[in-house]
């Protein structure tokens, strides 16, 4: 199958308006900006045809254009990540079929066979709408409301998500393990900007969780599991663990 006429954008969110660690993709890790870092990863992937950074900040956009990236300048309005990045797809006048990958602004660690493993099921087959990546949960952070827990079917879709555990261990003999939720999405662009358009909604609204608006209004998600979660840097301390990291290589 020929996937030649299907554009695979990758674009990263980013703003300076962080509230725990203030300017956050500009912050410095081992002599290159945090968002050069994550761009370098994202520009590694096999079949990714352009990576963008969506911004609302010209201090971003600077930057980014410094090191040799493209910024697309987007809207302060925007309530998320995934709103802005359906607005830098609709810049880039992309088709409905093409895939858009998000990508958090906050992973310098990211492995780009992670970005290639959500990607998968998309050129696979056409009919899905959207896919994001799960790993085992961490047994410290089973009960752990920051740590998004997810359950999906047989064929690999999300039957939900939850800052709870689940499921809960009635039965241990199953031998089900907690998987954990990875906020990195791939969607096929048509329904990356239906997606944007929907109101949210109960689900998504009580638990804080805005992939359960795809759930709660019928559309599927296909879950690809990978053994470990990326180091996300939301404190100075994550900041200083990824500094090493970059420092030891």
């Amino acid at each position: 199958m020929s996937h030649s006429n299907t554009n695979v954008v990758a674009i990263i969110p980013a703003r300076l308006a962080a509230t725990r660690l203030p300017n956050k993709p500009l912050v410095d890790i081992a002599g290159k900006t945090m968002i050069e870092r994550v761009w370098e990863r994202v520009a590694q992937v096999q079949g990714v045809t352009t990576v963008a950074i969506a911004t609302p900040d010209t201090e971003i956009k600077e930057v980014v254009e410094g090191f040799g990236g493209q910024a697309i300048m987007t809207s302060h309005a925007h309530r998320s990540g995934t709103d802005r990045v359906a607005e830098a797809a609709r810049t880039l006048g992309l088709n409905p079929k093409d895939i858009v990958i998000n990508i958090q602004g906050d992973e310098p660690l990211l492995e780009p066979a992670n970005i290639s493993a959500v990607l998968a099921p998309l050129l696979e087959d056409t009919s899905l709408p959207m896919s994001s990546l799960t790993c085992p949960c961490p047994e410290i952070d089973r009960e752990n409301p920051a740590c998004v827990k997810v359950v999906y079917a047989l064929n690999g879709d999300a039957l939900t998500f939850s800052r709870s555990r689940i499921p809960f261990p009635r039965n241990e003999s199953t031998g089900v393990v907690t998987m954990q939720h990875i906020g990195l999405y791939a969607y096929r662009n048509g329904f990356l900007q239906t997606y944007s358009t929907l109101a949210p909604t109960p689900l998504e609204q009580t638990e804080g969780l805005e992939q359960l608006r795809v759930l709660e209004n019928g559309y599927k998600i296909r879950m690809v599991r990978i053994e470990k979660a990326p180091i996300g840097v939301d404190t100075p301390e994550d900041l200083e663990r990824a500094r090493q990291a970059f420092q030891a290589k």
